[in-house]
């Protein structure tokens, strides 16, 4: 069972990584990949929630800023090593397109594809109507990372959902939070 759904992964990874390959996307998809290309919209997007958001702004970027600060390293360092599993760059996978460099690290799952999925359920969960847009945004990255040759079709699968269970997880701590501290203030007022 495993070797078919090991070869159903390798065949999925070749459709994204050489079938569906094209001069746009070799061109696109490596700039798509790299997240220092986006760290200005990350730093604008938290400036506008601080500044612009009110609370509900406020709370959003915490609660963005402590997922990404969890999620990374939980899913680099800890999840990422007890699976164990080799990137397809690094394996016996032939005619792989490698179009970034490999990296050292394993494979499953995907921390692009965990610390955007995070970020857009924590940003939808908060701003609905830009669910799709974030959605979006985090699935042509996650989709990056297979065709520049980096993961397998399963990481970024495991990636989001870890991402979305995690977003999931920190959002109702925060409305517990939330409303732990509201409680309190309004006994507060009532006391004086």
């Amino acid at each position: 069972m495993l070797d078919l759904l090991y070869s159903l992964d390798v065949y999925i990874f070749h459709i994204c990584n050489s079938w569906i390959a094209n001069p746009l996307f070799d061109s696109i998809m490596p700039f798509i990949t790299e997240v220092k290309n986006f760290y200005i919209i990350y730093v604008c997007l938290f400036i506008w929630l601080l500044w612009c958001g009110g609370k509900k702004g406020r709370i959003c970027a915490g609660v963005l800023a402590a997922s990404l600060l969890i999620a990374d390293p939980l899913n680099s360092q800890i999840i990422k090593e007890l699976v164990g599993r080799i990137r397809p760059c690094h394996t016996f996978v032939e005619n792989i397109r490698l179009l970034v460099p490999c990296g050292g690290g394993k494979s499953f799952p995907s921390s692009h594809a965990v610390n955007n999925f995070i970020a857009a359920f924590v940003i939808s969960s908060y701003y609905p109507k830009v669910r799709l847009l974030v959605y979006s945004i985090a699935s042509t990255v996650a989709i990056s990372r297979v065709y520049v040759g980096v993961h397998y079709p399963s990481d970024i699968i495991g990636g989001s959902i870890e991402g979305m269970v995690l977003g999931f997880i920190l959002i109702k701590i925060a409305q517990k939070t939330e409303n732990y501290f509201s409680s309190k203030e309004i006994s507060t007022n009532f006391e004086n």
